[in-house]
């Protein structure tokens, strides 16, 4: 299965240059995200757009798959990006900001989401994950009765993109899917409890 990593955003909030290419224990965010879905088995692609020249240099210079998107919006690249490869399968997509994803999640979610039969799915950590570790959660919605947040992880099928899709929304009560960083806070916060290692 593909993993589109989107990585087309202009990162304001944290006001570090590009956000994918933002150092944790001296690696680039991204990095952590692509080698967590190359561990597990994935075809990695990295969707890019006009507003991270650096990160397209730096995927060019490692070989990475990438591709550039209008840089529309979230929704709008992954759409793209989808017309652009003919993906008609289930395809991943995740946020390029989540340092401390591991190859073992992402094979979880993948074989709780073939399972259930459904077109799509979203991953879910509970909000009170979130606030036990002090980070910020702006959007939370309702996983089985749970307020959660949403990890910034999919799963979508390419012949379905143009519609609502029947989603599977999976809760875990992961501690590595919390820290989607995008403030300068939610770095420190980061580099605070883990050592600056994202692995711990």
């Amino acid at each position: 299965m593909r993993a589109l990593i989107l990585a087309g955003g202009s990162g304001t909030r944290l006001e570090l240059g590009e956000k994918p290419l933002v150092l944790v224990r001296d690696r680039p965010m991204i990095e952590y995200v692509i080698d967590a879905f190359s561990a597990s088995g994935h075809d990695v692609i990295v969707v890019l757009s006009g507003k991270t020249p650096y990160t397209h240099n730096w995927c060019r210079a490692r070989g990475i798959t990438h591709l550039t998107a209008s840089g529309t919006g979230y929704i709008e690249d992954i759409a793209e990006a989808a017309g652009i490869l003919e993906e008609e399968g289930p395809f991943f997509t995740c946020v390029a900001d989540l340092p401390c994803l591991h190859p073992q999640i992402i094979r979880e979610i993948e074989l709780r989401y073939r399972a259930s039969g459904k077109e799509a799915c979203s991953v879910w950590f509970p909000r009170d994950l979130a606030s036990a570790t002090g980070c910020r959660t702006p959007y939370t919605g309702d996983v089985c009765g749970i307020p959660a947040c949403p990890a910034g992880i999919n799963i979508l099928r390419g012949d379905l993109i143009a519609r609502s899709q029947d989603e599977l929304r999976i809760l875990l009560h992961e501690k590595s899917l919390v820290f989607n960083i995008n403030t300068r806070e939610e770095l420190a916060l980061l580099r605070s409890i883990t050592n600056g290692d994202p692995q711990k």
